[in-house]
């Protein structure tokens, strides 16, 4: 199965001082083919890099993955997941619902460390890797 990889897993594998869990376990998601990218992910793994060599060295390793590809009805469900979830008190960012939404929708699993994530699980259809 398929698996959107969230932006902190992204983070801990590329960044200075990664995590060798996390590292590990994207690197095993890669080598099986496994590994999903979305634009709004990347965007968010390369938002915030002060220095211009390290960005274009995590750029380019980005580049290695095609942006899944997403459509009205992605957009549509992360908007109702959000409406869902803020109704019960539960908070989130539109990045985190619109990855919801595409791994919902296309049975995919997502990757993550974010806790918000968790809670959303609890209100929403979406199914989270367990390592």
């Amino acid at each position: 199965m398929k698996v959107i990889i969230d932006t902190p897993i992204w983070s801990a594998a590329l960044r200075k001082g990664n995590d060798p869990h996390h590292a590990g376990v994207l690197a095993e998601l890669v080598r099986r083919g496994r590994a999903q990218l979305l634009g709004a992910v990347r965007q968010e793994v390369l938002s915030g890099i002060r220095e211009g060599k390290q960005f274009q060295l995590i750029r380019d390793r980005l580049a290695a993955f095609p942006d899944l590809p997403l459509e009205r009805q992605d957009y549509e469900e992360a908007a109702a997941m959000f409406n869902r979830c803020r109704a019960r008190g539960v908070q989130g960012s539109n990045t985190d619902f619109l990855i919801s939404a595409a791994a919902a929708r296309r049975d995919l699993l997502v990757y993550t460390t974010d806790a918000d994530f968790e809670r959303h699980a609890r209100l929403v259809h979406v199914k989270l890797l367990r390592v």
